[in-house]
């Protein structure tokens, strides 16, 4: 578990394939304090396992599933990654709950600056639709960003100076992929509606629907 709030952006070294698995070796400093193998580090918003520890870095073990359906799968020397070591019992939580699965990769559309911050509007993958919702949280790259707006396969976020400073968006251009997880109880939400809808279906009735829920008072 995370808090979407980045400690430090470290950078990938190495990227050995192992099958359609691989070992990821990132150069870091300031997430090592504490470390231990075994530990989880969130890298760019992908949960993964320490297994080998350096003065300079830490190494990573990657499932086929996390290099075909993260950005990491694109990886090479040089690369730049945000970290995250595992939140503690009893740590403020100064972002939002972050599991480190990524849901989906979206491209950045537009980046549009003024007013000390900058607005960055983002693709909404189908799967991910429904989950995302205006002044809600999303986690892209692993870094807790708050909605400010939803169109159909879109959504814009704002980026604060220090956020920008602190993490790989610092360098963030249109074209450019991204992971993204949505907010751990809409996800939840989204499939319990999809559930109860479906088995609505099949017995006839509407189910647990968004017209059925504003009818009973539910804005």
């Amino acid at each position: 578990m995370f808090t979407g709030l980045v400690e430090e952006v470290g950078t990938v070294s190495r990227l050995e394939r192992r099958g359609d698995g691989g070992r990821l070796s990132i150069g870091a400093r300031n997430v090592l304090p504490g470390t231990q193998v075994g530990d989880s580090i969130a890298v760019s918003g992908a949960c993964l396992t320490v297994v080998e520890l350096r003065s300079d870095g830490f190494t990573v073990d990657c499932m086929p599933e996390t290099l075909s359906h993260t950005t990491l799968g694109r990886a090479t020397r040089g690369t730049c990654v945000n970290l995250e070591r595992s939140l503690v019992l009893g740590d403020r939580l100064g972002g939002h709950l972050v599991l480190g699965h990524v849901d989906a990769v979206a491209e950045v559309m537009s980046i549009r600056t003024g007013g000390g911050a900058w607005e960055m509007t983002i693709s909404l993958p189908e799967p991910m639709r429904g989950c995302v919702a205006a002044r809600g949280s999303i986690a892209v790259d692993g870094i807790s960003l708050t909605v400010i707006a939803v169109g159909g396969e879109w959504f814009r976020t704002g980026i604060i100076p220090h956020t920008l400073a602190g993490t790989t968006l610092r360098d963030v251009k249109a074209g450019v992929k991204v992971n993204l997880e949505a907010d751990v109880l809409a996800r939840y939400v989204l499939q319990i509606l999809r559930t109860v809808g479906s088995q609505g279906s099949a017995s006839g009735s509407r189910g647990l629907t968004e017209e059925f829920l504003r009818e009973q008072g539910f804005a």
